[in-house]
């Protein structure tokens, strides 16, 4: 995967690869659908949400550069797969899932394969999560309407907000800079990701 998926298409970033590297897809997946692990496209895992496809989880870390001494901020936990390899690479990992289910399932999985620094929250990722503002790096994996401004606002002066931006049905990933100036945004690539819902986001 991490050759034919991932370097071929232009991931270049050793700590992105080596992360994905390490931690076993499969274990993030439900059993029936393990032989398909390593294929580069997402899977559901439940709660009409889906894991993400591999090339799109590394272009999104690739582009938020991540450093070791970071703190993350990620909105959909989801099956827990990305929170790993962030975990891998950063300082400290907080996690926000809005279906409880979810976030539990995540939360002993994640125990289980040994990952400390890592703290998962239920609620509306579209508000961020001010206790442990600010952040270095928020990534977001779920489509917005538009840049959730309550995010902005935890993003630290230097960080760095990777999100899809768009429609239901298509969205574009986004790279956002935050500086002593404000905000500079730019266009990565297309993509198609679930709804981000809550207040800052789409409606159910």
């Amino acid at each position: 995967m991490v050759e034919r998926q991932l370097k071929a298409r232009g991931i270049f970033d050793e700590r992105v690869l080596s992360a994905i590297g390490k931690v076993p897809r499969e274990e993030f997946i439900s059993p029936e659908l393990r032989e398909h692990a390593y294929e580069d496209r997402p899977l559901t895992i439940g709660c009409c949400q889906t894991i993400s496809q591999p090339y799109i989880v590394a272009s999104m870390l690739q582009a938020a550069q991540l450093r070791s001494e970071d703190r993350v901020l990620e909105l959909g936990t989801g099956s827990g797969y990305q929170t790993a390899l962030l975990a891998e690479i950063v300082a400290n990992v907080f996690s926000i899932e809005r279906h409880p289910e979810l976030a539990e399932v995540a939360r002993q999985r994640l125990s289980r394969l040994g990952y400390t620094n890592v703290e998962i929250v239920v609620g509306d990722g579209t508000l961020g999560y001010h206790p442990r503002a600010p952040y270095d790096v928020i990534l977001v994996s779920a489509a917005a309407p538009q840049v959730p401004q309550s995010l902005v606002a935890q993003l630290a002066t230097g960080g760095r907000m990777v999100l899809p931006v768009g429609s239901r049905d298509l969205q574009e990933l986004v790279l956002i800079r935050k500086d002593e100036t404000g905000i500079r945004q730019m266009r990565l690539d297309g993509c198609a990701f679930v709804p981000l819902i809550g207040e800052e986001g789409f409606r159910e």
